[in-house]
């Protein structure tokens, strides 16, 4: 097992993994239970961590890489209910139309 991300809290691992999940690439959280034992034990060893198959390991650091980088593309207005979004969403937070869909 390689370790491909960690970080602070288990929220920002658990997104990483999901990031993953979602590429289809299998992988385990590790350390998730060890905050108590900082001062103990080296603050960064105490920091959950996310592991793939060492064969994954060069996709799973290109999908976390990816997923760094800022989304390109313009704003945008809902239709349904004029919402102004940000490029990255693709439906509307405030009524839950998609990016692409007619308005009703």
């Amino acid at each position: 097992m390689k370790r491909v991300y960690r970080a602070a809290t288990l929220p920002d691992v658990a997104h990483a993994r999901n990031l993953l999940t979602a590429a289809g690439i299998p992988s385990e959280i590790r350390n998730q239970f060890l905050a108590g034992a900082a001062g103990d034990l080296p603050m960064f060893e105490t920091w959950p961590q996310l592991l793939v198959d060492e064969i994954d390991e060069a996709r799973a650091l290109g999908v976390l890489r990816r997923a760094q980088r800022p989304v390109e593309g313009e704003a945008w207005t809902c239709r349904r209910c004029g919402e102004r979004l940000e490029p990255q969403f693709t439906a509307c937070w405030r009524c839950g139309m998609e990016a692409d869909a007619p308005a009703r």
